[in-house]
């Protein structure tokens, strides 16, 4: 449905680019923000489309700077039109497409066929991520200037770290006169050799190789160091363990160009959940062991871990939540968790996922939405901040979600071609109830209704 006329009423509207957080309406059309605010009746245009927004919470529409979209070359595990599907569903309305493609992203033909394909097939905004090395291969930078050309917005070679540090080097002094960010998949993979889930008591109890801490925390204080010796923009991805946080804190507090996400399932889930606990005592657990929609990189990791993760994001330390959405065909799943595929399905579950930490009071509504929206586009930069606005003018990319519906994730009924999450079957506490993007609605659930207004004569 095009936004020619339509209004949500009542509900609480959240932009964190205004510092905005009160009740009242947002009136959509012409594909833009016509008002937001107190509305009376005369502003509202007969014949209008109403949405009863009393108790629900509307915010810009979320941006997902890490999002696997797997087209072209593994169309068999998501396609972009699936993949946009599963963001409106999830509250996306722009999604940052990693280059582990194939072929991967890097050179202007691939990203062309991007975003031609995202004209066609997609819901909403795609913005293509490129390669630092060719092929992704590690052994020489990929032709920068070109994907900065054809429309990039990053480079990562995101599932692989870039492991030589000068080819990192080299990135960064480029990422000045490109002004794009450099996210790098922080792993030493010296260290974490052929393990599967995070180093620790869990790992052993399971008789599983380990992934420690510190192949994480040694790639980003590298890191660290070369964006400080170049001035270059570095983002770091997923960050996972504790002892990332002191090192992206003190990067900031040095003035270094320095940003870093984290994902829901790193904020939310723990190691324990590979023994099947899913969260619950051990008693009470119904789960099973060497579940493997819970193998993900970075590994779930510790309590410990999480509760830093989410004291840095409320902080602000953290900048901003992004999914990893990795969705993968049944085949690679459903072997042995030495043999199984790393990864999960995100983005149909990442508001419910999140909204338990706003529940918990380990995170305000506000801050939610900020590391949502107006986090990411800082990271983007300036020319991307009104895709996380509601300001009269931007273009209509909005979110309706009620924080108190109770739901059971159910995977047969997702939109993504993905259905690896080890939240299948749990209830989350928050759904999305609308999407908007670039001024059409890209989702609507059964149980909103929308009506029509008549002025009365």
């Amino acid at each position: 449905m095009e936004t020619e006329n339509v209004v949500i009423r009542h509900a609480r509207i959240i932009d964190p680019s205004r510092q905005l957080d009160r009740v009242g309406d947002i009136l959509l059309g012409n594909r833009e923000i016509a008002a937001a605010g107190r509305l009376g009746v005369d502003r509202i245009p007969d014949g209008c489309k109403v949405i009863d927004g009393t108790g629900l919470v509307a915010s810009p529409g979320f941006i997902d700077l890490h999002c696997h979209l797997r087209e072209p070359g593994f169309e068999y595990k998501e396609t972009i039109a699936a993949g946009s599907k599963a963001a409106a569903k999830g509250g996306f309305t722009t999604l940052c497409a990693m280059p582990n493609t194939d072929p991967p992203i890097d050179n202007a033909a691939v990203v062309e066929f991007i975003q031609q394909k995202a004209r066609q097939d997609s819901l909403v905004r795609i913005l293509p991520i490129g390669c630092v090395t060719k092929e992704r291969k590690g052994h020489e930078l990929a032709e920068m200037e070109e994907l900065a050309s054809a429309g990039v917005v990053a480079f990562s070679d995101d599932g692989d770290p870039v492991y030589d540090a000068n080819l990192m080097r080299l990135a960064l002094i480029y990422s000045l006169d490109l002004g794009l960010p450099i996210s790098n998949h922080c792993q030493d993979k010296s260290l974490s050799c052929n393990g599967v889930m995070a180093e620790g008591p869990v790992a052993t109890h399971l008789g599983l190789d380990g992934i420690p801490a510190a192949a994480e925390e040694a790639m980003i204080a590298r890191d660290i160091a070369l964006a400080e010796a170049t001035g270059g923009r570095l983002h770091v991805a997923h960050l996972s363990t504790g002892g990332s946080v002191p090192l992206v804190r003190d990067a900031k507090e040095r003035g270094l160009s320095v940003t870093a996400e984290v994902c829901p399932h790193h904020l939310t889930t723990t190691d324990q959940w590979v023994l099947g606990r899913k969260g619950e005592p051990a008693a009470a657990a119904g789960g099973l062991a060497y579940d493997t929609s819970t193998k993900v990189y970075p590994p779930l990791r510790s309590q410990r871990d999480v509760d830093i993760l989410v004291s840095a994001l409320a902080e602000g330390v953290i900048d901003c939540i992004a999914t990893d959405h990795a969705p993968h065909d049944l085949t690679s799943k459903q072997v042995t968790y030495q043999e199984a595929a790393f990864g999960i399905s995100v983005l149909e579950t990442a508001l419910g996922s999140l909204l338990q930490l706003v529940h918990t009071k380990k995170l305000s509504m506000g801050a939610m939405v900020d590391r949502l929206t107006t986090g990411p586009a800082r990271v983007l930069g300036e020319s991307y901040s009104d895709l996380a606005s509601l300001q009269p003018g931007t273009a209509a990319d909005l979110v309706l979600f009620d924080p108190e519906q109770e739901w059971t994730v159910d995977t047969s009924k997702f939109e993504s071609k993905g259905k690896n999450t080890p939240l299948e079957g749990t209830t989350l506490k928050g759904r999305v109830m609308a999407t908007f993007a670039s001024g059409r609605m890209v989702y609507q659930a059964p149980k909103l209704k929308i009506e029509e207004f008549r002025a009365k004569v």
